[in-house]
């Protein structure tokens, strides 16, 4: 059990019945009948501009900084090819799947058109091994986005990219842009993640599974404030830009230059809190949408979130650094200005331990806001799950056995988010942004233990939309659900 994280027994009120959800995401034996017809082509409009891409998905080999990792990655890198356009762009990406399965790649936090969301079953049929598919959508709001497969546990492993989208108006007011993505990996190191997912579902708790005779005495029933419990998975490595602390990413730079970060956490299992040695960061967006600006030494980021902070830099070489909540080590770039020694590895900057910012504080521009109104409905997203045997549910059943959310287009829509289990979870809705309580908007927000919270969205989208926990081995045991417009 060394490298599960000792947690407990039954994290929800339910147990989830049924045996369906570990496989709701997972490849079919043999090819299976098409049931999506392909998408009608774009045309760009009269002087829109189009930006192509090829993606190549295949087995390689990665150096993680003297690690050497058997993988899956889009080309032979991870992070995979950063991908630019600005708003209003037509983006057309052909994928070519040679890995030895079937895959899919979904857009993360865009709200496109619904044939273009990739998620097979619901939007598309999968890509079979050695097919190509050719993603077609207009980039709608500007902001940091990231782009991953959305079959199976696919994500935990290097098939994982930066998407940006550029605001034309925006006055760039800083002097260099990086793009820091975050990550948890296991791949390669003697497990893949589907091992690990394995390991989890036959965890029965009675001795029998590969997790038999764990001592109890050891598991914990609700973690640490404020997160709980906050991942199944302990990693032997944590990564900033794919590399590892010993061998971090540099980050060049001069001593006073204002640089924006584009901060992503790419991780499958892992909510991360970051913070950059001797700097205060003045976050500045959150899921792509402008916030009022808020200086923190440090904040949380959960998986699938993204945070845009600025910072002027000092002189000297400081630790950007990544650290995993509830969990040892750490990930770690550097950012270098001038002379001096690399800090160690293993270096804890001081704003780590003092107070961290969490997402949901933040106040929106008023820009940003989701022009008020009453909701027209209220749909009720209740999250359940238990530990063993490894099960996860929303409204009392995992994904393929629960009933889809339905919604009426033009609606004002409340999603009342309900979490009934001892773990954070990372709701993450697809097509859509949706406003919290205060009016900040998000895609991706975590939920606390045994907490609800209530979130607005404009049903503005048509189509067949997913909605799930974004902690992959979650949502891969059951806790997704379909969001339905009605026809």
């Amino acid at each position: 059990m060394q490298d599960l994280s000792r947690r407990s027994l039954l994290l929800g009120g339910m147990a989830v019945v049924g045996t369906g959800a570990l496989t709701a995401c997972s490849n079919p034996s043999g090819p299976a009948p098409s049931r999506f017809a392909i998408p009608a082509r774009l045309q760009p409009l009269a002087g829109q501009r189009v930006v192509e891409h090829r993606l190549t998905a295949r087995a390689t080999s990665l150096d993680l900084g003297g690690t050497t990792v058997d993988t899956w990655a889009f080309g032979d890198t991870a992070p995979g090819p950063l991908i630019r356009a600005t708003a209003g762009d037509l983006v057309r990406i052909r994928l070519d799947n040679q890995l030895p399965t079937d895959t899919s790649v979904h857009w993360h936090g865009i709200a496109l058109r619904n044939v273009a969301d990739g998620v097979p079953g619901l939007t598309q049929d999968p890509i079979p091994a050695g097919s190509s598919y050719l993603y077609e959508f207009t980039a709608p709001d500007p902001g940091t986005y990231f782009y991953h497969p959305h079959v199976g546990v696919q994500l935990d492993r290097g098939l994982y990219a930066p998407l940006i989208v550029d605001d034309p108006q925006e006055p760039g007011d800083y002097d260099l842009e990086w793009v820091v993505v975050l990550d948890d990996w296991v791949d390669g190191t003697g497990r893949t993640p589907d091992d690990v997912l394995a390991e989890m579902a036959g965890a029965a708790g009675d001795g029998s599974g590969p997790m038999g005779g764990m001592d109890m005495g050891h598991m914990s029933m609700g973690g640490t404030p404020p997160f709980g419990d906050a991942g199944d998975v302990d990693y032997p490595h944590y990564l900033i830009n794919g590399r590892v602390p010993t061998a971090p990413d540099v980050l060049h730079a001069k001593p006073g230059q204002r640089v924006r970060l584009r901060i992503i956490n790419a991780g499958s299992d892992t909510i991360f809190t970051v913070a950059l040695g001797g700097h205060d960061l003045t976050v500045t967006h959150t899921d792509g949408f402008a916030v009022q600006p808020r200086a923190a030494g440090a904040f949380y980021i959960g998986m699938g979130e993204r945070y845009d902070a600025t910072v002027t830099l000092a002189d000297g070489v400081f630790p950007l650094v990544a650290a995993p909540y509830g969990k040892q080590g750490q990930a770690m770039a550097l950012i270098r200005t001038g002379a001096g020694v690399a800090p160690d590895p293993v270096v804890r900057p001081a704003e780590l331990d003092g107070p961290v910012l969490e997402g949901a504080d933040l106040q929106p521009s008023e820009a940003s806001r989701l022009p008020a109104r009453e909701p027209d409905s209220t749909e009720l997203v209740h999250l359940s799950g238990q530990m063993m045997p490894y099960r996860w549910a929303i409204n009392g059943a995992p994904f393929g056995q629960n009933e889809p959310l339905l919604i009426d287009e033009g609606d004002r829509v409340r999603l009342h988010l309900m979490n009934m289990t001892g773990m954070t979870h990372p709701m993450h809705v697809h097509g859509h942004t949706f406003a919290l309580p205060s009016g900040l908007r998000k895609d991706t927000v975590l939920v606390k233990p045994m907490s609800s919270l209530a979130v607005d969205l404009q049903a503005d989208n048509p189509g067949a939309w997913m909605t799930h926990c974004h902690n992959i081995y979650h949502a891969e045991a059951g806790m997704m659900i379909a969001l339905n417009y009605r026809p």
